[in-house]
């Protein structure tokens, strides 16, 4: 289930979502990466599991994170400014798992968000979205690898949580949950969400802040 956090904490999280968001740059080498002066969550998932969707509910805008009719088009680390002074950033990582993507595009993706998970000190979680329709997958259990053996801290996010029966999503949450605990840097909690409906929004954007401290 999703993990209760107090009022207090929603309604802190909520005042730092409503203030001023923007987009900063996209990053598609390291040395193009904004100066580390402020905290940093990163989303990483599929490129066909709601990612942009995600941020645009969390941020309550429409056009932050575009979305693509073409999975796997964004192949640069995106930047977000959040608050005005500026609080904390979000980081849209490239999308992974594209079948038809070529190998070298490929092993690109891979150089950028190793490198960047390995030497970024400002990156202090990253979000892990999972299609709750298919629970982990192995190309899923590639990037968790990739955080645990860069030690980066990371939490799961279930997305399109409302696209399924309420006991598929139980099932999901609790074996998706059952995994997790196995693994070194993930959080135990899972996060339930849905990007049309709103759930698991508030709770979402609390994760957040806890993770930037």
């Amino acid at each position: 289930m999703t993990e209760a956090f107090e009022p207090e904490a929603i309604e802190t999280a909520r005042k730092a979502f409503a203030g001023p968001v923007a987009f900063l740059k996209s990053a598609p080498a390291l040395e193009h990466l904004p100066s580390p002066v402020v905290n940093e969550v990163a989303f990483a998932g599929r490129s066909n599991v709601g990612k942009s969707s995600l941020l645009n509910a969390l941020t309550n805008r429409n056009g932050l994170a575009r979305t693509s009719n073409t999975p796997g088009r964004t192949q640069e680390l995106n930047f977000f400014d959040v608050g005005d002074p500026l609080q904390f950033r979000l980081v849209d990582m490239p999308g992974y798992g594209f079948a038809k993507a070529p190998k070298d595009m490929v092993r690109k993706w891979r150089y950028l968000v190793n490198d960047y998970l390995r030497g970024r000190q400002a990156l202090k979680r990253a979000l892990v979205l999972i299609d709750a329709r298919h629970g982990i997958k192995d190309v899923d259990r590639e990037i968790l690898e990739m955080l645990d053996s860069a030690a980066v801290s990371y939490r799961i996010i279930l997305t399109k949580a409302d696209k399924i029966k309420a006991s598929e999503l139980a099932e999901v949450t609790a074996r998706t949950a059952e995994e997790a605990r196995k693994r070194a840097a993930a959080h135990p909690d899972i996060i339930q969400t849905s990007s049309e409906k709103g759930l698991g929004i508030p709770e979402l954007r609390a994760a957040v802040l806890e993770a930037i401290g």
